[in-house]
């Protein structure tokens, strides 16, 4: 075992994920300190320490900025953990969740909430909550927030709600639900009093159409801060500050910035609140999109990574071959196979006229009442606005547009408005009304000038956007639409095409010139299958043909299976699910539960006959028992296709370990993930460690004894590769450079190489199946530059220029140090 350095650093070398909750407190974290230091990581990276609403897994649902989750062993317990952290010489980074807060249940857990129901915009706290008051007037004389929380219309539960006293209050209960009562109106019968209050309580399906407050994308029980106003940015940060300032907490995580109204305002602010301590943020980036230079950050959490490093293991003519085969498959079910484009045009109409109806009733209605205003305005329908802004917030590319009031719009933002305006225009049939185009996009660009509505346009529409944005496409057309299911990622395109080592040499010697401490990832907590299940699936990208005829084969095989499955969608997804999860060796016994459960929510999240607000019990369950008797035991279907690809597999598993680990920026390793681990969709990636047999495997490892399997080569590479980044930060941090290493002969193009500060080498394999199909390295070399390089893996030592059948004759991948003197 190697020691770890006496003090943390500020800036991490590496980080590991522990994912907080009830199940697994502060205590527990504390456990695993050892274990993670023998790793080789820098830091440990907690998942929100706030307190949470009751019963939280994520934390990500925060009632009480002001203190550390009691659930998880309060502010104590993290102190604990972070002294022990320090013993071994780690710090801890932490998730901060700005955007957004619980509505819990009870209500009264969120004091900040309660005040504003209680006394509405006289609230001390009115400013804490993106509110339109202007909504749903109650006895005539003011507005009111809906409450979507009833089971059914308020009418038919009347009955279900009684009066009650809470710490001397009169209050309103409904179930497990707490309502406080607006004063001066306790003795009111119940339908007048009911009229009288700063809520309106609703039936739940009311969320989507009239809901008055921002919310997380479409999670109603989720309500949207305002962290732009300094007394909620003071409150909401008090105790990570002070954390911070106490050497708690080393650095930040930065969870869903698009939801704030200016997020480089907002990152200025923390910026100079921490010192600008290690921060990075959970932003998505579209295509070929770029982090905003001017945000006082490290870089990003690192999605922009993931997919880059997934696509290198991905073969582009097999992805264009998949998507046939996919199209072949399910085209039965409805005449005609649908793009990836189609798929998301159409789901994105759906969001926004179905899930975000309400967010974008408002964004319209606003657009009218500033056009009323102003007679160079005046005379755009109420339909016409409202379909300008559907439109363009359809034909809006990437998450959103970042426009200050009072500041001229960047020439990105002008851009890409500009394009979809001309876009939006075309669903006009009346030129002349498409006018009102125009005009919602210089709204959006705060190009019309000033006024408290206008300048709330502006950050409206980028928050809707965003919402629009990740609802349709991550939550809704990636599972409508799965050639290669490895691809349907956060940040990623599914009809990809993988990426060509070239383009990830430009993207990684970016990241060393522009954010050379950005995160980088493979897996998280909200990655909808881990790194190893993408790997495995990656694998059918290099044989098609046979995935085509393994397809057929199956379908009459298992037909027994199939019976009353309406939709091949569906049978697609559990077969390729089956692919990817196989039989994880650490949890064999749950497979079927867990691909039962992964698949029960990619069918109510795609909501084409199914969803979470209107299920189709007999369709689900016919889904749900086909992949049930699939997935059972070692013998479902796809084992025999698992086991001829394993060579393949492996190859993926450990290459994309090790490209990420040692790629520029400081790689973020969720927990399990440094060994083989198997996990699909939440709650399934959030499911127990094993940390004791990881501990138990590392330590037998590091006294020699050789590996056993793929799990041990994952966790053998990930504690080598960490542990040389810990021991000398220089040769990965901001003046390590990157220097692209290409491979001579003929299979150069299935080794993937480069070097980091002239003293490091990463060797991958890639397109393994292609390359035996070939006849293996050959002659193929790899030009080192001169001296003695040695393989931190293996022991072995290699002079330049090495033959890559010698280099990589025990593994698919090398680490290579070359060595002073």
């Amino acid at each position: 075992m190697t020691t770890a350095p006496s003090c943390a650093r500020t800036t991490p070398t590496a980080t590991y994920r522990l994912q907080m909750q009830a199940a697994f407190p502060f205590a527990a974290a504390q456990s695993v300190v050892p274990y993670a230091a023998s790793l080789g990581v820098s830091h440990l990276h907690l998942s929100p320490v706030l307190q949470a609403a009751p019963g939280s897994t994520h934390g990500y649902d925060v009632v009480d900025h002001s203190r550390v989750s009691e659930d998880l062993g309060g502010e104590e317990g993290l102190r604990s953990l972070a002294r022990k952290a320090r013993e071994l010489g780690l710090g801890l980074v932490v998730d901060a969740v700005p955007n957004h807060m619980a509505v819990p249940v009870p209500e009264h857990l969120n004091r900040q909430l309660w005040s504003v129901l209680r006394e509405g915009p006289h609230s001390p706290f009115a400013r804490w909550f993106d509110i339109d008051w202007r909504a749903h007037p109650g006895d005539g004389r003011h507005g009111r927030i809906l409450l979507p929380v009833l089971g059914g219309r308020l009418g038919d539960e009347l009955e279900n709600l009684t009066r009650d006293e809470l710490d001397g209050e009169t209050i309103l209960r409904y179930h497990g639900h707490t309502f406080p009562v607006r004063e001066g109106t306790e003795e009111l019968p119940l339908e007048e009093l009911l009229r009288n209050q700063w809520y309106r309580l609703a039936w739940w399906r009311l969320g989507a159409t009239e809901l008055n407050y921002r919310r997380f994308f479409t999670i109603s029980d989720l309500i949207g801060l305002r962290a732009e106003e300094p007394e909620v940015f003071a409150a909401t940060h008090e105790v990570l500050l002070r954390l911070m300032d106490e050497g708690v907490v080393d650095g930040l995580r930065i969870d869903h910035p698009d939801g704030l109204a200016d997020p480089r305002g907002y990152l200025r602010r923390l910026a100079e609140a921490t010192g600008g301590r290690w921060t990075v943020v959970e932003k998505v980036l579209t295509g070929e999109e770029r982090l905003p230079g001017d945000w006082p950050c490290a870089g990003t959490t690192g999605y922009d990574a993931l997919g880059r490093v997934d696509g290198l293991f991905v073969c582009p003519e097999g992805a264009r071959e998949l998507r046939r085969v996919h199209d072949d498959y399910t085209a039965p079910d409805t005449g005609r196979a649908e793009g990836w484009e189609e798929t998301a045009r159409t789901a994105a109409r759906d969001v926004v006229r179905e899930e975000l109806a309400a967010e974008v009733e408002r964004l319209s209605v606003l657009a009218s009442r500033i056009c009323a205003r102003e007679s160079a305005l005046s005379d755009h329908s109420a339909r016409s606005l409202r379909t300008a802004v559907e439109e363009l917030l359809l034909a809006f590319p990437v998450y959103r547009p970042y426009v200050v009031p009072g500041e001229r719009a960047p020439a990105e933002a002008v851009e890409l408005l500009e394009r979809a305006a001309e876009v939006a225009a075309r669903a006009f049939r009346v030129p002349e009304e498409a006018a009102a185009v125009q005009v919602v996009r210089d709204l959006a660009l705060g190009a019309l000038g000033r006024s408290p509505d206008k300048d709330d346009f502006v950050a409206r529409f980028a928050q809707v956007s965003t919402a629009v944005r990740a609802k349709a496409v991550e939550d809704t057309a990636f599972y409508r639409w799965f050639p290669l299911l490895s691809l349907n990622e956060v940040g990623g395109e599914p009809d990809g095409r993988g990426t060509e080592p070239d383009e990830f040499h430009a993207f990684c010697a970016r990241l060393q010139r522009d954010w050379p401490a950005t995160g980088t990832v493979l897996s998280t907590h909200d990655t909808k299958r881990s790194a190893d299940v993408r790997a495995r699936i990656a694998v059918l990208s290099e044989a098609p043909q046979e995935w085509r005829q393994w397809l057929a084969d199956a379908d009459g095989a298992y037909a027994h299976l199939r019976a009353g499955v309406p939709d091949r969608h569906a049978q697609y997804l559990v077969w390729q699910t089956l692919v990817g999860a196989g039989a994880d060796p650490d949890d064999v016994g749950a497979c079927p539960a867990r691909v039962v459960e992964a698949v029960r929510k990619s069918l109510r999240e795609a909501g084409t006959r199914t969803s979470w607000t209107s299920p189709d019990a007999d369709y689900e369950s016919a889904v749900l028992e086909f992949a049930a008797a699939a997935a059972q035991g070692q013998s479902h279907p796809a084992a025999d296709l698992l086991k001829e690809h394993g060579p393949s597999e492996r190859a993926n598993v450990l290459g994309a370990a090790l490209v990420h680990l040692t790629m520029p920026g400081a790689p973020d390793v969720y927990q399990g993930t440094e060994s083989l681990r198997h996990t699909l969709v939440d709650p399934d990636n959030r499911r127990p460690v094993p940390f004791a047999d990881l501990a138990a495997r590392l330590a037998r490892l590091d006294d020699g004894e050789p590996g056993r399997d793929l799990r041990d080569d994952k966790l053998w590479l990930t504690a080598k590769a960490l542990r040389l980044r810990r021991s000398h930060p220089e040769w990965f941090g901001d003046a390590a450079g990157y220097t692209p290493l290409h491979a001579h002969g003929a299979a150069a193009d299935h080794a993937f190489s480069f070097i980091r500060a002239d003293r490091v080498t990463t060797v991958a394999t890639r397109l393994s199946r292609a390359l035996a199909a070939g006849g293996g390295w050959g002659t193929t070399e790899l030009p080192l530059p001169g001296g003695v390089w040695t393989d931190e893996l293996t022991g072995r030592s290699f002079n330049a220029p090495v033959p890559l059948a010698t280099l990589l004759t025990d593994l698919p991948v090398a680490l290579l140090v070359r060595r002073e003197g």
